[in-house]
């Protein structure tokens, strides 16, 4: 049992977590009463599903409101829960109410779950992340159920409202609008759009950040300072890249309204940090607006969100690691702080392992498939990103393909990183102290 311990590393306690919670939500999607035919869900289908749900990314294979009954979309909804917040934060909310105190290995597990230096405050982290989590959610469920009770009866807006609100915060992406429109026939609904934009949005730049921002000091931290630029700025240029690429775009935005026209390019802008929603045709834009859209969706949200991708200050990393190269200044420095050199290792290690997964899986789809490259990047992209934007390939994807897809929403998810060091076998941590001689080699 003591070398079970030693062998149950944080990391892999959290990968085998996230792969316990999706093989039970698999097996419950695959039960008859999860399904409208009533004949159950084929496996593959079910495992795809449950993991789309689990690393809230939102492709589908399958039709989630005529497909799945009341109790196999609560089953997705509660996947999609668990998967957003971590299930040690789930675990953590059981303890709490049990009154049962929080060990210290558990206290690790929350440490490698928010990615945190210290497990110092970690519970009472843990305890505002789920405060905060299921009051934006109640907020928004609410808006959401009286917007929609215009157009359904009280029962079906409420119940639209509590999965949707669920679903945008924890970017998952996944809808009951049925026949995979997504939020098309709302585009020009304002109220829909800036409530999902606005949950996509807290959902995304991270608890951490929440949290700083409740701190009755006005003086932010630079991670909240960085998330919070990077984001408004990412979503800005987004929206006027699509706003100006598909203005007269008669497949998206040409035959809206102008009003509209605003709202949907920033809808689509926000949308690829990982939430999966459209309210346009995404089939139907131009490759260089699709190309900024695979930009977004790499780049994703923020460290200790609900969304994927590599993060923005990742992408901030390294844009200031390559500009001090440029400028050849032997510190990295981003707002007059120093980035320690291994941040940068970090930073570039998780960029070039995405960049990798993501050239393996189009090269295997590409294979198996029958689809062009930009779109095969797209869904690939998507998929690591944890993002759900498809251009309809997804449901046409052969088992190999839902294999590479499933694979790549799980690691996109975990963290490339993260699944390196549960799969690395070194064990000699005292080789980090051994220095070795110098020698340059050619470069560039």
């Amino acid at each position: 049992m003591k070398i079970l311990g030693k062998l149950m590393t944080p990391s892999r306690v959290l990968v085998l977590g996230f792969a316990t919670v999706i093989l039970c939500g698999a097996l419950l999607l695959t039960l008859p009463i999860a399904n409208t035919n009533g004949d159950g869900l084929s496996f593959i289908n079910a495992v795809f599903t449950a993991t789309s749900a689990v690393c809230v990314t939102g492709l589908v294979v399958v039709d989630t409101a005529k497909t799945f009954t009341h109790f196999g979309q609560l089953v997705i909804l509660m996947l999609i829960q668990i998967g957003g917040l971590g299930f040690m934060t789930f675990a953590t909310m059981f303890a709490l109410i049990l009154k049962r105190r929080i060990t210290f290995r558990e206290r690790l597990l929350l440490q490698e779950a928010f990615n945190q230096v210290s497990v110092e405050g970690i519970v009472r982290l843990a305890k505002s992340v789920i405060q905060f989590s299921f009051i934006i959610e109640a907020v928004g469920a609410l808006i959401l159920a009286l917007r929609w009770s215009f157009d359904f009866g009280w029962k079906q807006a409420l119940y639209f409202g509590v999965f949707h609100s669920i679903s945008a915060f924890n970017n998952a992406g996944i809808d009951l609008m049925g026949d995979f429109t997504s939020f098309t026939t709302y585009v020009n609904d304002p109220i829909i759009n800036l409530t999902i934009m606005a949950l996509i949005i807290l959902g995304g730049v991270g608890f951490f950040v929440l949290v700083d921002l409740q701190t009755p000091s006005h003086k932010f931290k630079l991670h909240t300072k960085i998330v919070l630029e990077v984001s408004g700025i990412l979503i800005l240029v987004g929206a006027v890249i699509i706003f100006v690429l598909e203005f007269t775009n008669p497949e998206t935005l040409g035959p809206l309204p102008l009003g509209s026209k605003i709202l949907a390019s920033f809808f689509q802008s926000v949308s690829p940090r990982t939430a999966g929603f459209n309210t346009i045709n995404l089939a139907g834009m131009h490759h260089t607006t699709l190309l900024s859209i695979i930009v977004l969706m790499f780049i994703g949200a923020s460290p200790g969100s609900t969304g994927g991708g590599i993060k923005t200050t990742t992408f901030v990393a390294i844009m200031v690691s390559i500009l001090a190269t440029y400028r050849n200044e032997p510190q990295v420095v981003l707002k007059r702080r120093s980035l320690p050199a291994d941040v940068i290792q970090k930073a570039w290690a998780i960029t070039t392992s995405a960049s990798l997964l993501i050239f393996v899986m189009i090269s295997i789809l590409s294979l198996t498939e029958h689809a062009d490259i930009l779109t095969l990047l797209f869904e690939v992209t998507s998929a690591f990103g944890t993002v759900g934007l498809s251009l309809g390939i997804t449901p046409n994807l052969s088992e190999i393909g839902k294999a590479a897809i499933i694979l790549t929403m799980f690691i996109g998810r975990v963290g490339p990183l993260t699944l390196a060091f549960v799969l690395s076998q070194k064990r000699n941590k005292g080789i980090c102290h051994i220095k070795y001689p110098d020698e340059r080699i050619m470069i560039g």
